[in-house]
């Protein structure tokens, strides 16, 4: 089984953690399973919803793939060295993908080095801040590493993560499943519009020594 971490800290958009991790749990019966990774046993969202996490934040380190969220507190914890040092993430070896705000965690975490990315319009100048040139663009992807702008760009991640662990079809029926009646090849030629051209292909599991 693919592991997935969906690191959702307090503050979080629920958007960003729900949506990408309900898609991506889609894909089960393809041996993807996601889980909400928090460094805390449980985290507050944005509007007040209490969960409690499914992994600890360390969880991150072993998994497959990794979808860094956004919220309201993403600053705080972009300029806390502790929680940072609890990130313990390898591109070369995992799917590492950020959102939104989530995309300056990313480049605090050394991610992006010089690439380009993408991210909300609020986190942009955060983005540019930190080194990073942002794209007008809803996603972008350099190799094991993607980012992406936009609450409901939550699908594009998760579009992304499916093709890259199993198949551009599995991640094509999972985000048929959940997309609106009617309007369902809409939803997947979008995703394969914006998505599409950075798919490379199933790779190894991280956990495969």
């Amino acid at each position: 089984m693919r592991q997935i971490a969906v690191l959702t800290f307090d503050g979080f958009n629920e958007i960003d953690s729900f949506v990408a991790a309900a898609i991506l749990n889609r894909a089960k019966a393809k041996g993807l399973v996601a889980h909400i990774t928090s460094p805390t046993p449980e985290v507050t969202s944005m509007n007040g919803v209490t969960v409690r996490r499914q992994q600890p934040l360390e969880f991150a380190a072993e998994a497959d793939a990794i979808i860094i969220g956004s919220g309201v507190k993403t600053r705080e914890i972009a300029a806390d060295p502790a929680m940072l040092s609890r990130i313990v993430l390898d591109p070369t070896r995992q799917l590492v993908g950020a959102q939104c705000s989530g995309t300056l965690l990313a480049a605090r975490l050394g991610l992006l080095g010089g690439l380009p990315a993408c991210t909300d319009l609020a986190t942009k100048p955060w983005v540019i801040e930190a080194g990073v040139k942002v794209l007008d663009a809803p996603f972008v992807a350099h190799g094991n590493v993607a980012t992406a702008g936009g609450c409901l760009a939550s699908q594009y991640l998760a579009f992304w993560t499916i093709a890259q662990l199993t198949s551009l079809e599995d991640a094509e029926a999972a985000l048929r499943y959940v997309a609106p009646v009617g309007e369902k090849d809409v939803y997947v030629a979008a995703a394969l519009n914006a998505v599409g051209p950075f798919v490379e292909g199933p790779r190894a599991s991280a956990n495969v020594a």
